[in-house]
C-alpha cells in the first residue's frame, strides 16, 4: 500500500491497523535542537482520546506514546522519530457481523476491490485511530512552530445545526464543554441534539475550523503546490472530511469581487489587511494576516440503526452495526485537523527556507 506518507522535507508516516499491535507515526525532517518529550505529545494525544465524554466511544485506550527514536537528552536529533501507541482494547468480535458484507459509509467495498481482501475489524487502515500517528506528528510540528512563534487553535464552530457565530467566539469556554465550541451555551444545545439522535441510534457532523498566527509571508508555491492547495490536501486525507474551505470560502461564489478583496494599508510600517475574506492566503502564499481554514465532517458511519447493504455473495442484506462508536466524531476531530495544518506548515517553512539565496548566505557565508 502506498500512499501512507505526507510532506516533502518535514515528511511523516503514518502505520498500523485498528485492531493489530500498535499505531504510531515516523517523521522524517524534523530539526535538530527542539526541546521534545513524550509528556509534549501527551497532551495532543488526549485531546483525540476516546472516552472523554458520552458523546464519544466507550474504547477504553489510554492512548500512551512511546518514543523510540529521534530524541536524546530531550532534544529531536535531527534523525527519524518514531512514535508507537500500542492498542489495549480491541474488540474484534463486536466485528465478526460485518466480516462478510459492506457497512454504508465505510471503506469495506472500495477496499476489497482494490485490494482483494480487507481487515474487517474496525477498517484497518481506514479507521479512525489511523489518525493516532498524525496527532502524535502534529504535535511535534506544533513544538517546532512555537520556536518560530507560529501558534495554532482549532475548535468545533458547528455540531449538526447548531453553529457559533464569530461574534460570539469565547476562547476561553473551548476547553469548558465537551464539543471543544467557543460557546458554552451552544454547546449545551448542541448535546441536547446529539442526545437525542443516541436515542435513535443515528450520529451527526458539523465542522471544524482552525486558525494560525504568525505566519510569515510568503509560505507555499503560487502554483501546484499552493499553502491552500497543500492544506485541502492534508486536511481532506483525514477520514470523516468531506469538505474544507479558506477563508470565505464557498460565501466568496456569491460575493462580489468589492467585498471580496481586502484592501491594504499601512501599519508601523507593515503592510496589513483591512479585512481578511482570502483566510490568510493569496496566490497560494500566505499573506501575513491569520489563517483561516474550516474543515466539514461528516455524521458518523458506524450507526446501530438496520441499514441495507450487500454482502460479498453480491445478496441484498439488512446490518445493524454493533460496538462502541462516536455519536459524533467532531469533537475528537478538532485535534486532528489542528495536527495536519501544523504538519502542512511545518513542511512549507523548511522549504521556503530555501526560496532566496539571502536566506542560505546567512547560514553558508561564513563557513
Amino acid at each position: 500500500m502506498s500512499g501512507s506518507s505526507f510532506g516533502k522535507l518535514f515528511r511523516i508516516t503514518t502505520w498500523g491497523e485498528s485492531h493489530g499491535p500498535a499505531v504510531g507515526v515516523v517523521i522524517d525532517g524534523c530539526p535538530a535542537g527542539i526541546s521534545l518529550s513524550e509528556e509534549d505529545i501527551q497532551v495532543f494525544l488526549d485531546r483525540r482520546r476516546p472516552g472523554q465524554s458520552r458523546y464519544t466511544t466507550r474504547r477504553n485506550e489510554s492512548d500512551t506514546v512511546e518514543i523510540l527514536s529521534g530524541v536524546f537528552d530531550g532534544k529531536t536529533t535531527g534523525t527519524p522519530i518514531s512514535l508507537m501507541v500500542r492498542n489495549q482494547d480491541q474488540r474484534s468480535k463486536d466485528y465478526g457481523n460485518i466480516s462478510v458484507s459492506y457497512r454504508p459509509g465505510h471503506a469495506d467495498y472500495p477496499f476489497k476491490e482494490k485490494y482483494g481482501f480487507r481487515d474487517y475489524r474496525g477498517g484497518g487502515r481506514s479507521s479512525g485511530r489511523e489518525t493516532i500517528g498524525r496527532v502524535a506528528a502534529g504535535a511535534v510540528a506544533s513544538r517546532f512552530l512555537n520556536e518560530l512563534g507560529i501558534s495554532l487553535r482549532a475548535y468545533t464552530k458547528a455540531v449538526g445545526p447548531f453553529t457559533v457565530d464569530e461574534s460570539e467566539y469565547d476562547y476561553s469556554q473551548i476547553n469548558e464543554n465537551s464539543f471543544y465550541m467557543p460557546s458554552n451555551a451552544i454547546a449545551e444545545k448542541a448535546g441536547e441534539y446529539v442526545s437525542t439522535l443516541m436515542a435513535e441510534t443515528d450520529s451527526c457532523g458539523g465542522i471544524v475550523e482552525c486558525t494560525a498566527d504568525g505566519l510569515p509571508t510568503g509560505l507555499g508555491e503560487p502554483v501546484f503546490d499552493k499553502l491552500d492547495a497543500l492544506l485541502a490536501q492534508a486536511v481532506m486525507s483525514v477520514g470523516a472530511v468531506k469538505g474544507v474551505e479558506i477563508g470565505d470560502g464557498f460565501r466568496a461564489a456569491g460575493s462580489v469581487g468589492s467585498q471580496n478583496n481586502d484592501p491594504f494599508y499601512m501599519r508601523d510600517g507593515r503592510v496589513c489587511k483591512k479585512t481578511n475574506h482570502s483566510g490568510g492566503t493569496l496566490g497560494g502564499m500566505s499573506d501575513g494576516s491569520r489563517l483561516i481554514l474550516r474543515a466539514a465532517i461528516k455524521p458518523t458511519s458506524s450507526i446501530a440503526r438496520p441499514q441495507q447493504t450487500v454482502n460479498e455473495s453480491g445478496e441484498d442484506i439488512e446490518i445493524s452495526i454493533r460496538g462502541r462508536h462516536d455519536p459524533v466524531i467532531v469533537p475528537r476531530a478538532v485535534v486532528v485537523i489542528e495536527s495536519m495544518t501544523a504538519v502542512t506548515i511545518a513542511d512549507l517553512l523548511l522549504q521556503n527556507a530555501a526560496a532566496r539565496i539571502d536566506n542560505l548566505k546567512k547560514i553558508y557565508a561564513d563557513k
